[in-house]
């Protein structure tokens, strides 16, 4: 394993985590959601690595490990471009290993945007509780008058998953952030409704998942994305009685296996 600090083109140092072999099969790039960070994704990574997958992590800008306001954002691309910087930084670095994207929630956005201004880049993207529409409306829950430097508390941690030891885990977590920006907020909004007016663009390998009872983000939203993405090879997964972080909750092997079969069948 080798960990690195990456810099961004405007100079922002990103923290990223490096575990590829030079006999790995291929390579996934996980991405992580709003105010958590890569750690979160230990389990997931160790699950790959042991089958042969080299993995790379990253802290979003602001995040984690890395540098940048806290939980903050000043435009949506920040997020997309940073990941193709990665991206290319790992091409450069494995030019003849294929490359998966996988992105959770604001990291399901992230790749899934990616995909859009990207495309053709990557063998595959996963997404898991992406937010690629905003069916639950939360941004009329902020209201038009607070400013976008104003922060509000991170309130999701109790229906993150049902398994109550994550939630606990994920309180305790002094990385994972405890307060987010408005502006984090409302940039992604901003680019929710970009990626709802280009899904032609988007022509990747994809595998989306969901949780059925995911509060935070509608598995509809999954469900729209699916529908409007001009991919030809495309497949959704809803899985019942889960919330958000499905790869957090007690059957995560189980999703962690269906990830793996899916690359598996695409890997050339």
């Amino acid at each position: 394993m080798k960990e690195l600090e990456f810099a961004v083109k405007d100079g922002t140092m990103l923290y990223v985590k490096n575990e590829v072999e030079s006999d790995s099969k291929a390579i996934v790039l996980i991405v992580h959601g709003l105010c958590e960070h890569q750690g979160r994704y230990d389990s997931l990574a160790k699950f790959m690595i042991e089958r042969n997958y080299g993995v790379y992590r990253y802290d979003h800008r602001g995040h984690g490990k890395s540098a940048g306001e806290r939980f903050a954002l000043k435009d949506f691309n920040l997020l997309l471009d940073d990941l193709n910087e990665i991206v290319e930084f790992i091409k450069s670095e494995f030019p003849k290993k294929e490359l998966f994207l996988l992105g959770h929630s604001m990291g399901g956005f992230t790749v899934a945007g990616y995909g859009t201004k990207y495309p053709n880049k990557v063998s595959g993207i996963i997404t898991s509780g992406a937010l690629t529409r905003e069916n639950a409306n939360f941004e009329a829950n902020i209201p038009t008058e607070l400013p976008d430097d104003m922060y509000l508390p991170n309130n999701l941690s109790d229906i993150i998953c049902t398994d109550t030891s994550v939630v606990e885990s994920y309180k305790n977590d002094p990385l994972v952030g405890k307060e987010v920006s408005v502006s984090l907020f409302r940039r992604l909004f901003d680019g929710v409704r970009w990626l709802k007016k280009n899904p032609e663009t988007f022509v990747e390998p994809c595998l989306i998942l969901h949780g059925a009872n995911d509060m935070l983000i509608l598995e509809k939203d999954s469900r729209d994305f699916y529908g409007d993405v001009a991919s030809k090879d495309k497949q959704l997964t809803i899985y019942p009685n889960l919330y958000h972080e499905i790869f957090n909750e007690k059957i995560k092997n189980d999703i962690y296996q269906d990830v793996f079969n899916w690359i598996e069948k695409r890997v050339k």
